[in-house]
């Protein structure tokens, strides 16, 4: 070898030892490194750059499950009443296992700075955007089931960036996404204990790991739990929420629903509607049900990527109707692509039974007040699983600073609205700037 070769060789050898010891080295999907006993708490505490790639083989083996799949019967309706429509998901499954590309997906979340940190012994992967402009305001953005960080891709150039899409400087955000546990990128949990409420305070860790002194969080479905939570603790910088999917449900009017009692008299227009619409999802939320009492029965969602699809599908009536328009050609929130992101990245991290996990946890009514006392900002959109009052919001949240109550929009805001979901952020927060 000539002197130059080794002198290169040298320094990649140096450049690759303390690269591993500070901490600062590629986590790869599928390739986590390993811990010596002997790590130091700096070392786990690292925030390390981290990167997506699935195998060739796992790709095939993704498109032959598809192509395998043994239908059921058509449905014996014409509506939803029975779940997917079996024409929905053969129309699904065509697209998936014929047109649809991941690694035009994989090379979309590559382009942006991804990491992994590990924060109460699980590794907590999440993509960090800071904004250019001077005084950004920091902001959590949380995901629910069955989304995950692909929920939010559609925001994250309008907030970090607001003077490129009719926003000012002032508009500007620093945005932290992170996956939640045993959902997407992140660790699996392989003890009990991870409910909502340690979600909460990892992901108070996490900012504080990232250096921020003040930030605000958001969220809807379980990020909404989170970020409730999250205004209960007060942790340090915390200092306000904005929800999409409030805790504001009167503890009357929810122990009537449970009881299967109805809607009580005396109630307003927007609170009988809101009534009306939780009353409704009650009854649909078989799901929730399973999830949340035998999680591990639901083996066939790792099996079977059509099994899987079709139950992640069949979250609420409103965003199946959208759904089920994406793949019958028609103009709405969602294209067929957004839909097969999200569905795909459930399969290639073999997270439907750990992400499932988390409703047996949970042992937090999802709409009732939870006492926040920090500030609160509310955006009600029509379509969500209700369509929270401000009467109730008032009621639930003695410092409420923001409520609008929106036409159009459904329980994923932000990927199906994302112009209005950056409007409503850049109008509630700005009392907290």
């Amino acid at each position: 070898m000539s002197t130059n070769i080794w002198s290169r060789l040298a320094m990649l050898i140096a450049l690759s030892l303390g690269l591993a010891a500070s901490g600062m080295y590629m986590n790869t999907v599928g390739a986590r490194p390993q811990e010596s006993s002997g790590q130091s708490q700096s070392d786990k505490n690292a925030i390390r750059p981290f990167q997506v790639h699935f195998s060739e083989a796992e790709l095939a083996d993704l498109q032959r499950r598809i192509i395998a799949t043994r239908w059921p019967d058509k449905e014996t309706v014409s509506d939803h009443t029975q779940g997917v429509p079996l024409a929905t998901m053969q129309k699904l499954a065509d697209y998936w296992a014929n047109n649809y590309d991941w690694r035009k997906f994989e090379a979309k979340l590559n382009a942006l700075p991804m990491y992994v940190t590990n924060i109460d012994g699980e590794d907590i992967q999440f993509i960090h955007v800071r904004s250019k402009h001077k005084d950004a305001m920091p902001i959590l953005l949380m995901h629910g089931w069955p989304g995950s960080i692909v929920e939010m891709l559609k925001v994250i150039d309008p907030l970090t960036n607001p003077t490129a899409y009719g926003g000012k400087e002032s508009d500007a955000f620093d945005v932290v996404i992170p996956s939640m546990p045993g959902y997407g990128f992140s660790g699996k949990p392989t003890t009990t204990g991870w409910g909502p409420d340690r979600i909460a305070r990892a992901y108070s860790e996490l900012m504080n790991r990232l250096g921020y002194k003040k930030y605000v969080a958001q969220g809807g479905d379980w990020g909404a739990l989170i970020a409730d939570l999250m205004g209960v603790q007060q942790p340090k910088g915390l200092i306000g929420i904005h929800t999409n999917m409030p805790g504001a449900v009167p503890a009357e009017i929810e122990k009537a629903l449970q009881a299967g009692k109805g809607c009580p008299p005396g109630l307003s227009g927007d609170e009988k509607h809101a009534c009306e619409q939780l009353d409704f999802f009650y009854k649909q939320v078989g799901y929730a049900q399973i999830m949340g009492t035998r999680p591990q029965t639901l083996t066939g969602l790792a099996d079977s990527p059509i099994g899987m699809a079709a139950f992640i599908l069949d979250h609420d009536a409103k965003s199946l109707d959208l759904i089920a328009k994406a793949f019958d050609g028609q103009p709405g929130g969602l294209s067929r692509d957004d839909v097969l992101d999200n569905i795909t990245l459930y399969w290639l991290t073999n997270t439907p039974i750990s992400s499932a996990r988390l409703y047996w946890e949970n042992k937090y009514p999802f709409f009732s007040v939870k006492g926040v006392k920090l500030p609160v900002a509310v955006s009600a959109f029509p379509d969500e699983l209700y369509q929270a009052p401000k009467s109730w919001a008032e009621q639930a949240y003695p410092n409420l600073i923001y409520y609008n109550k929106l036409d159009k929009g459904g329980h994923f805001a932000a990927w199906e609205q994302p112009e209005l979901f950056v409007q409503e952020l850049r109008e509630a927060i700005k009392p907290l700037r």
